[in-house]
């Protein structure tokens, strides 16, 4: 398995989960396209990638939520290397409030950037997989696409949904060579997870300690926090890997926090 010269597009990638991926794509000779709201902070992040090397990056301003963006930011790739064979759809946000106080604005920007997010990316790089005969899409979905918790219902409802938009590009993409699969963390030490600790705390009144004693970590096997190179490195197999025998399937990434 290798990524050698494969053109990968990450949303969501100019820090956290999203670049550490790209990171390790770029290591493996891969051409990483850093997919981010922020022009600025991608540019950035290419031109670091690019001295990791050996692959390439070049950064794309996109807002998954904006189709005119999402198929402008594909474009620009295929017009500079011709090709897209993996989608990683990485971005993402947390908003939590108890069910009966969530703002429905709220609710609507969650499913907006994690499910429509994920069908506009797909909707717009398929086409291009389809024509070239092979292709991988990953979803970064979560525990919470197996599992609920308070406070996340609307971060639960999208991860969940994930699950069944993967499967049915499994099944429609499979004749086409292309393969799609979920990548579902537990919670891992990002920016994303650390504002959570002081939120949960006041909406649950515990100590932020317990948060994450407790809530992220109370379960799992050794206490330990899921790393942004654990979550890359699955997502390097599902990318890399060269057959459908894991089509349509999810991985749980989280030192046993769920267990299948």
């Amino acid at each position: 398995m290798n990524l050698k010269n494969k053109v990968c597009l990450i949303t969501g990638s100019a820090r956290g989960i999203g670049e550490g991926i790209a990171r390790r794509f770029v290591a493996d000779g891969a051409h990483v396209v850093i997919a981010d709201l922020r022009l600025e902070d991608a540019k950035a992040t290419a031109e670091a990638l690019t001295r990791v090397g050996p692959g390439k990056a070049m950064a794309v301003a996109m807002d998954v939520t904006n189709e005119d963006q999402v198929n402008a930011g594909v474009a620009e790739v295929i017009a500079k290397w011709k090709r897209i064979d993996v989608l990683v759809s990485n971005a993402g946000v947390q908003i939590v409030h108890k069910l009966q106080d969530f703002p429905f604005a709220d609710w609507k920007r969650m499913l907006a950037i994690h499910l429509d997010g994920a069908f506009l990316t797909s909707k717009a790089c398929l086409p291009h997989m389809y024509e070239q005969g092979s292709g991988s899409i990953i979803f970064m979905g979560s525990v919470h696409s197996k599992e609920a918790s308070p406070l996340k219902s609307a971060y639960v409802t999208a991860k969940h949904g994930l699950l069944g938009l993967a499967r049915v590009i499994a099944k429609e993409g499979a004749a086409r060579g292309v393969r799609s699969n979920v990548i579902c963390p537990g919670f891992v030490k990002t920016p994303l997870v650390e504002k959570q600790i002081p939120e949960q705390s006041r909406a649950l009144g515990i100590s932020e300690e317990d948060v994450v004693n407790k809530v992220m970590l109370g379960q799992t096997v050794d206490q330990e926090f899921t790393t942004i190179e654990d979550v890359a490195e699955v997502a390097y197999t599902f990318a890399a890997f060269p057959t459908n025998a894991l089509t349509g399937q999810s991985l749980v990434v989280s030192h046993g926090w769920f267990m299948e």
